[in-house]
């Protein structure tokens, strides 16, 4: 598998991405820049967390116009992979790729915590190797409210493609424990295909020993595992 990782103007998630790919993961890394028009071969896109472009207007609103992101649009509508993460989660729903938006958060505030998962899809790639039990992974984010209207939320529920759910530490999906206000608590969820990932934590961020906390290779080792 060979994975490239795209970095933006304000991406600051991007090294932690390739770090946790390369070194915990033993994966081959490319690394592409937003300008570039070509993603060298990879079988597998990365969106980092950050703040591309200043998240001025509303985030990944211009960074979905990079020269890289026609690549990348592309590469997923022919059912290559690709995945977002925070920032990469925003740029993809600004995109034909996945549906819903990411709002500000129902607290107006940036919040920069450990939060519970829970998996929530059986097919999809990210989450089919995953227990049914809690994972903690952290988020950092303004803008992380999923919404999408009621038809369209319908749609992603009738076709599994809600594959996080927030929950608490022992994996009951309630309103206490959602962070940010998002629908169904939703923390994550995938394309009709199923080969395009967006999730506001950040797996990368809890993959390394050092860290304290290894649940994010987890998912990782999900996507390996099922693709």
């Amino acid at each position: 598998m060979k994975f490239g990782v795209v970095t933006f103007p304000g991406s600051n998630c991007d090294q932690d991405m390739i770090y946790t790919l390369e070194t915990s993961l033993g994966q081959k890394v490319e690394r592409l820049w937003h300008k570039d028009h070509d993603l060298k071969g990879v079988d597998f896109v990365v969106l980092p967390g950050g703040f591309s472009y200043g998240d001025y207007l509303r985030s990944g609103a211009i960074a979905k116009f990079s020269p890289i992101m026609k690549e990348v649009i592309d590469h997923g509508q022919r059912g290559g992979y690709v995945m977002g993460v925070c920032n990469g989660f925003q740029i993809l729903c600004e995109t034909p790729l996945l549906t819903g938006a990411l709002l500000h958060n129902d607290n107006q505030k940036f919040i920069c915590k450990n939060v519970f998962l829970k998996p929530a899809s059986s097919s999809a790639a990210i989450s089919k190797s995953l227990e049914d039990k809690a994972y903690k992974i952290p988020i950092a984010h303004g803008e992380g409210r999923f919404y999408a209207p009621e038809d369209v939320m319908k749609e992603i529920n009738d076709n599994d493609q809600v594959i996080f759910r927030y929950c608490d530490a022992e994996g009951n999906v309630d309103q206490e424990s959602n962070p940010n206000g998002s629908l169904n608590n939703i923390a994550g969820i995938t394309n009709k295909t199923k080969n395009v990932f967006g999730m506001m934590p950040h797996p990368e961020r809890a993959a390394d020993p050092f860290l304290g906390n290894t649940d994010g290779k987890l998912i990782f080792e999900s996507i390996l595992n099922n693709i």
